[in-house]
């Protein structure tokens, strides 16, 4: 990937985004939604839909080759998905929490991925305990476990195949908190993505599993590489983030043949991944540099609502289906008929269960975040009064007034989840 020169007109276009100190958007006129950014989503979310439909044994009870000889040889590979997901996650992360508190922070990550994601244990749970012919509940203490979505830092089971993935984001979530907690700036990012690369280098040499479970090393570059991108978009490119992009995609293709090994039974080639991954970095180049600012197609920010309700129920409910329709309808029409149901549920579950339950879960923390912030302050103190001997209020010499966190600028996939 090479680094393009920056002429003086597009000094100006990235220069009117913001201050490298992270000051605010000096930008008067809202910044178009990035649309081409959930539509990406969409597409990494059927990836992995088709790719567990029609590369993985599931519920068709015989091997894949035989029920799809030919879209196989492609679809096998839509495990590719999940990494355009933590690439599109660094980004939106990145640019939602600009000029947000902690507290802010917090608040938007639980309300947002927790709603749905509490609505799809249940579902899943209690689709495979009726029905268990292809996956079933070990017990509801499992479920109970994977409410709380670390159910992997206990050694228990997901309810559904997918939660792995969940897991992955939550710790990033959680180490980028400590950039959010000291304010986010330009330079906290860049060293943010130095050292969070250097910690995945070096963790799988280490002989430290707790350092690889947080360094996480075949998913950090895409993450760093994410950030990098939205700073990209934010200010200009620069020498320096290209070189973070570059050596992110270095790395990650690095670590393709392992992931290609871990998605498949037997050896397959490994650079049509490589070309995937390669080419989910050029797009994400090409939205950060603003190519794809004029597309503004309003159905692009309703496929980006369903990517996440999507991706939280296909699997084992999708599996489930097919067992027991395989011997009923043909193999093509009952994987698109039953992608156009899922794609249908996920539109119910945005509508009716993650958008009222999260606005009500976002107030309810706000409040709760307000009333912390409240007590929390420094109380007054009181001293005797040395002629009248009363006690008298003084105040203290330095308080902290509570302000109100500004909310940043919500773009394309900081609302849909990352």
């Amino acid at each position: 990937m090479t680094i393009p020169l920056v002429t003086e007109e597009d000094d100006m276009r990235f220069a009117r985004r913001g201050e490298l100190d992270g000051a605010p958007r000096a930008v008067r006129r809202p910044a178009p939604r990035l649309a081409v950014l959930d539509g990406l989503r969409l597409v990494a979310a059927l990836m992995v839909v088709v790719f567990h439909y029609t590369a993985l044994r599931g519920g068709w009870d015989q091997h894949p080759d035989k029920v799809f000889p030919v879209l196989r040889t492609v679809t096998r590979y839509g495990f590719v998905g999940v990494e355009i997901f933590f690439l599109i996650s660094g980004f939106v992360i990145c640019m939602s929490t600009w000029g947000r508190s902690l507290g802010d922070f917090v608040v938007s990550r639980v309300s947002r991925i927790y709603p749905a994601y509490w609505f799809a244990v249940f579902l899943t749970a209690g689709v495979i305990t009726l029905w268990p012919q292809v996956r079933s509940v070990e017990s509801w203490d499992v479920v109970l476990t994977n409410l709380t979505m670390v159910q992997e830092a206990f050694g228990v089971w997901d309810v559904d195949g997918v939660y792995w993935t969940l897991f992955i984001e939550l710790k990033f979530y959680v180490l980028f908190a400590i950039v959010v907690a000291t304010g986010v700036t330009y330079r906290k990012c860049v060293l943010f993505c130095g050292v969070w690369t250097v910690a995945a280098v070096i963790a799988p040499q280490s002989g430290s599993k707790l350092l690889e479970m947080w360094a996480t090393p075949l998913y950090t570059p895409y993450f760093v590489a994410g950030i990098a991108f939205y700073l990209m978009h934010r200010f200009k490119p620069t020498a320096l983030l290209w070189a973070i992009v570059t050596v992110s995609l270095l790395i990650a293709l690095h670590g393709v043949p392992k992931r290609v090994a871990d998605n498949t039974n037997n050896s397959i080639p490994t650079w049509p991944a490589k070309l995937m991954v390669f080419l989910a970095f050029v797009i994400m180049a090409l939205i950060a540099l603003g190519y794809f600012d004029r597309i503004q197609w309003r159905w692009l920010t309703t496929a980006g609502a369903l990517t996440y309700p999507l991706y939280l129920i296909h699997q084992y409910i999708g599996m489930t289906v097919i067992h027991g329709l395989r011997s009923h309808i043909p193999p093509y029409p009952l994987v698109a008929g039953l992608i156009a149901v899922m794609l249908t549920a996920a539109w119910l579950i945005h509508r009716c269960v993650e958008r009222p339950v999260g606005k009500r879960l976002r107030r309810a923390m706000q409040q709760g975040m307000e009333d912390m912030r409240r007590n929390s302050t420094v109380p007054a103190l009181r001293t005797p009064d040395p002629q009248s001997g009363l006690t008298i209020l003084q105040e203290p010499r330095h308080p902290k007034p509570f302000e109100p966190a500004e909310a940043g600028r919500v773009g394309a996939g900081a609302a849909d989840g990352g």
